[in-house]
């Protein structure tokens, strides 16, 4: 018995133990088993590594060739700093060439022997499809890879400022099927970083997020990874990047390994959200992502405990399996998700590990990268310290792996664990691994950069009125510019190549919105404008001015103009600086001008001062063509902004928290939640009309709100809190039930039960909003009875304004009705007794006993007679100024005094 007990109790112990991540691995499918078993531990090892390459070369001679061939690289990423795209017109179907050669390249191993060195053999390669990646973020350079060629899609902020899941899903679409026609099958994106608190001075990601809100940027990030995959027609595998998040940080991922102070449960509400919601909390299949770019960020006090700093989460085998090891993420990678790291390659983790005086060893980074749980490496372009370039540095770190696999039999079975996995999504993406289903048909490359419809939709839908408030503007600007008005357009321009012999290209133009007014405005398109009448600058010859250098024309044209147009792009290279600076020191050339700035990079560069003295500021979050179209049109008002920011902007006093919570100003509408009803579609009868519901006592009746909006007019985020009750009218009236819940997708839903007889009534709050729909039932009648909805009328905000709220200043000396308090009449009684004696002291020093006693009687009489007119409120109603304050009493007391003196001083002459 004893023994049994025992038994029973290591069992619930087991039961009770938390599960290892990797013993929620599934065992691979027999086919990938297979061609497991048929690869060397050289090629097994080559399937972790993401590597680069210079160039376009991929002949016999080229380095990327001994790395797929020799080394079996997993796969291959392409970026614009490596030259790895042609100028334009050549840019898209060179890259199309290139990707089908790197294909070939790893095909031809697979049919010719190739020498291996740690065997001594000649052996053929087991052909296993590379992936090749891309970070194609959008908005242009420098998130962008490809400049030319391709349909010039906005950045992630810009998709978000629309609050628009469908753009999203559109957006991704073509960057999946634009992407997936050249060859590409692994795409490094979207980014789920939440931006909750803006870096003012730059320094953060920027428009390089789709926002500020957990909620708001998961449900982005999940249309748009439905998008990538229906696009592509699931031929490219998405992966969301910087994971667990460096939207709390206050410095770029590649720049520096950055610190932020959050512990794993604060990681949950906020960064890991967006993740959770395109891993384990994935609505379908299309919006998971297929693996997750852990970034290289620490955390302080991430078990709690302030003192204590984890490693870079990428290097921190504890904190990256304890991130994994939540439900959300382990089931994801028990079903073949992928875990890579970020560049292993930028100067963040160069510095990181040669701090303190130490050397930088890259196949020590490497191991710890592996170690720490990721699947795959993305090497980037590393470069160690004892090594003379990337190419070098990457081989040494492949052949460490592959002696460390024969040496190691541990490490043989993580290698063989991550490949195993590898080759599953591989099978996934190609089924069978043949050359031909690896290769892309050229003819796909026709319909590229023709989807122009998308960004411009997104531009209409995106672009935000930053100040001031859209009713006043009519006022600021109650004109588009007339035929007769000059203008300048001072934009923020740089210029950039595609390659390192490309030719330059404007990121953004110098005249670019001076042009696109002239094509929709100018002699051609109804002549509100003309070419003369127009001129443009860059924010250097601004700068150029400001320093006092000799620069033609632009103060003079300045000086000229009625209209002054600032366009920014970015605030990297101080930007935002100069043009406060700018406004700042030569007010005299904006005197009686319009001042317009169109922010085509993030909206929280200026603070409040600097932000007053423009007439209008617009933000498009993109720089891409078809967002200064939108630009053009919103200063000629042919449009008008319909977009909101989706972070906060302190200098106008935009809180994401508080414009996301129900708006105040609204009926919520209350329904009952009805089951659908089923009809047959090929019925050719007409369906019959719903029943209505009867209720009576013991029945449930189930409620569910409408969508409750938020302050910018869309739904609130899901877990909002919503309270119904349930209250009993007439005889007996109070509350009888009150249920709290959640919304979901902006809807909440209750349950009551009808135990009581009488007339019921079923509301809802959602604070700031206590205004909802009214469901009646009077269950006090014998039978079933019918649910009425009560609308009632929302007359005016519910909501104070600062300025309505009204504040009671309590006095501690006069009451609000102007009578003095018991602390006035003391101090006034203190002042009068002092000044009694004052007089008498003084008059028998300088006259006769007699006339002192006369000056100290009427002052007594004057300073009583003084007060009393106030305490009985007689100074109040013969309509002086009101008494505030014991100043005032003192005063009033005073005068009395006086006038008492003096008739004491007349009655002792006589």
């Amino acid at each position: 018995m004893k023994i049994t007990r025992i038994f029973l109790l290591v069992i619930i112990l087991a039961m009770l133990a938390p599960v290892p991540v990797q013993a929620q691995t599934s065992q691979p499918p027999a086919t990938v088993a297979a061609i497991l078993s048929s690869m060397t531990p050289e090629e097994r090892v080559g399937q972790l590594f993401l590597v680069t390459f210079t160039g376009t070369d991929a002949s016999a001679a080229s380095q990327i060739d001994e790395l797929i061939t020799r080394y079996h690289v997993g796969g291959v990423v392409l970026l614009a700093q490596n030259d790895n795209f042609l100028p334009a017109p050549d840019t898209t179907s060179g890259t199309h060439a290139l990707i089908g050669s790197l294909q070939q390249l790893e095909w031809q191993a697979s049919v010719n022997p190739v020498f291996n060195v740690a065997t001594g053999q000649q052996e053929k390669a087991e052909f296993v499809p590379l992936f090749v990646g891309i970070a194609q973020e959008g908005n242009g350079y420098p998130t962008d890879q490809i400049l030319n060629g391709l349909t010039p899609l906005p950045s992630e902020m810009a998709i978000g400022a629309t609050w628009n899941s469908d753009l999203a899903m559109r957006v991704g679409e073509v960057r999946g099927r634009e992407l997936s026609s050249l060859g590409f099958n692994l795409y490094m994106g979207p980014a789920l970083d939440v931006l909750e608190v803006p870096a003012v001075s730059g320094g953060d990601l920027g428009t390089r997020v789709f926002g500020g809100d957990p909620y708001w940027v998961g449900e982005m990030g999940r249309a748009y990874i439905t998008g990538l995959h229906t696009g592509s027609e699931s031929q490219l595998l998405v992966i969301a990047k910087h994971f667990p998040g460096v939207g709390g940080s206050d410095r770029l991922p590649e720049e520096e390994v950055s610190t932020v102070r959050k512990s794993l449960e604060q990681l949950k509400q906020i960064e890991l959200y967006p993740f959770f919601a395109v891993t384990g909390n994935a609505t379908t299949p299309e919006s998971m992502a297929d693996g997750l770019l852990v970034s290289h960020i620490r955390y302080q006090g991430f078990q709690g405990n302030i003192r204590a700093t984890t490693r870079p989460i990428s290097f921190d085998p504890q904190a990256l399996k304890q991130i994994l090891a939540l439900p959300q993420f382990s089931t994801w990678q028990a079903n073949g998700g992928l875990v890579i790291s970020d560049d292993l390659g930028t100067k963040a983790v160069s510095e990181f590990y040669a701090s303190g005086g130490g050397q930088f060893s890259a196949r020590t980074a490497a191991r710890d990268a592996f170690l720490a749980g990721n699947d795959m490496l993305y090497l980037g372009n590393i470069i160690s310290n004892d090594f003379p370039d990337s190419f070098t540095t990457t081989t040494s770190i492949i052949e460490f792996f592959a002696q460390k696999y024969r040496e190691d039999p541990a490490f043989a079975q993580r290698v063989d664990e991550s490949a195993a996995r590898i080759l599953t999504v591989k099978t996934g993406l190609y089924g069978n691994f043949t050359l031909q289903n690896a290769l892309v048909p050229a003819f796909r490359l026709s319909n590229l950069g023709t989807a122009t419809e998308v960004p411009f939709e997104v531009a209409r839908n995106s672009a935000t009125l930053i100040s001031p408030d859209l009713q006043d503007l009519a006022t600021v600007m109650p004109l588009p510019p007339q035929a007769d008005e000059s203008m300048v357009f001072i934009t923020d321009t740089i210029n950039i190549k595609q390659c390192a012999e490309c030719l330059e290209q404007p990121s953004l133009a110098v005249d670019a919105l001076q042009q696109t007014v002239l094509q929709l405005y100018g002699p051609q398109s109804g002549n509100q404008t003309n070419n003369f009448r127009l001129a443009s600058y860059s924010l250097q010859n601004l700068e150029t001015l400001l320093n006092g250098e000799e620069t033609p024309f632009i103060e003079d044209d300045i000086n000229r103009a009625d209209w002054v147009i600032l366009s920014l792009t970015d605030a990297a290279q101080g930007q935002a600086s100069l043009i406060s600076r700018f406004l700042r020191e030569r007010p005299d050339l904006l005197r009686e001008k319009r001042v317009i700035l169109f922010s085509f990079g993030a909206p929280y560069y200026f603070d409040t001062t600097t932000t007053s003295k423009f007439t209008a500021y617009f933000a498009l979050y993109s720089k891409q063509p078809q967002f200064v179209d939108v630009a053009a049109r919103l200063l000629f008002q042919e449009l008008s902004p319909s977009g909101a920011s989706p972070v906060s902007i302190s200098a106008v006093g935009y809180e994401l928290n508080s414009v996301m919570s129900p708006n105040p100003n609204q009926i919520i509408p209350l329904f009952l939640d009805l089951k659908p009803v089923v009809t047959g579609t090929e019925s050719p009868l007409t369906p019959e009309p719903t029943p209505i519901p009867l209720f009576e006592i013991g029945d449930t009746i189930a409620i569910r709100t409408g969508v409750i909006q938020d302050r910018n007019g869309h739904s609130v985020p899901d877990g909002t809190v919503v309270q119904f009750s349930m209250k009993l009218t007439g005889e007996g009236a109070g509350i009888l039930q009150q249920v709290d819940a959640v919304t979901t997708q902006g809807v909440a839903r209750a349950a009551f039960g009808l135990d009581k007889p009488g007339l019921l009534e079923i509301s809802v709050v959602s604070e700031p909003a206590v205004i909802s729909e009214v469901l009646q039932l009077d269950v006090s009648q014998s039978g079933a009875v019918a649910v009425t909805v009560v609308v009632p009328e929302l007359t005016q905000s519910i909501e104070p304004t600062p300025e309505t709220i009204p504040v009671e200043v309590v006095d501690a000396y006069i009451t609000k009705d102007g009578y003095p308090r018991f602390s006035a009449w003391l101090v006034a009684m203190l002042f009068l007794v002092f000044s009694i004696w004052v007089s008498y002291s003084t008059g028998i020093r300088i006259t006769d006993r007699h006339s002192a006693f006369r000056w100290a009687l009427g002052i007594a009489l004057g300073g009583l007679l003084a007060y009393n007119y106030l305490a009985f409120g007689l100074f109040n109603s013969m309509g002086w100024l009101t008494i505030s304050g014991l100043s005032g009493v003192v005063l009033f007391v005073f005068i009395g005094e006086v006038l008492g003196f003096a008739a004491g001083w007349v009655w002792s002459r006589q």
